[in-house]
């Protein structure tokens, strides 16, 4: 198990140097939701796909102690229903040992900001369901279902 770190976080954009951090967070998030197919190559990939092209997103790192307890993951859509650029969070994950600490409302924070920056017109993301936890902190920070909606989605083959 991490040892507790009290410092306060640092939030800031994730680098190419942050790549292996990253990608041992992303893993812990995997595990912790019971996602399958973790593969640490392919996600090391796409990490750097996504930190090498910012037009397609971004990330975001968070550290206290020095020691690496979250991140935040934005993939950018262009939406014609909503009229422009948005965002989704595709990942937001803090380490369970580090929560309740404002860790996930400053990356939320900073992420947003910077969605608005780019130009996106809304920012969205999935949540589990059973997750209330998860939910009552997105409404807290202004998120809603949307109403007469729900996700649909459907697998692709790759190549």
């Amino acid at each position: 198990m991490a040892r507790l770190v009290r410092g306060p976080p640092e939030i800031r954009p994730a680098r190419a140097a942050d790549l292996p951090e990253l990608a041992g967070l992303v893993g812990r998030y995997w595990a912790f939701e019971a996602i399958p197919g973790f593969d640490p190559p392919r996600i090391r990939a796409l990490l750097e796909r996504l930190l090498a092209e910012p037009e397609r997103g971004r990330a975001w790192l968070a550290r206290s102690d020095a020691e690496p307890v979250g991140y935040l993951l934005g993939v950018y859509v262009l939406s014609f229903e909503h009229q422009g650029l948005t965002a989704e969070i595709d990942e937001l994950f803090v380490l369970p040992e580090q929560r309740s600490r404002g860790i996930g409302a400053a990356l939320l924070k900073d992420a947003l900001a910077a969605f608005g920056s780019a130009g996106c017109t809304r920012v969205q993301l999935q949540l589990a369901r059973g997750n209330e936890a998860a939910r009552r902190f997105y409404h807290r920070h202004g998120f809603a279902e949307r109403q007469h909606y729900e996700l649909l989605d459907r697998p692709l083959a790759r190549g």
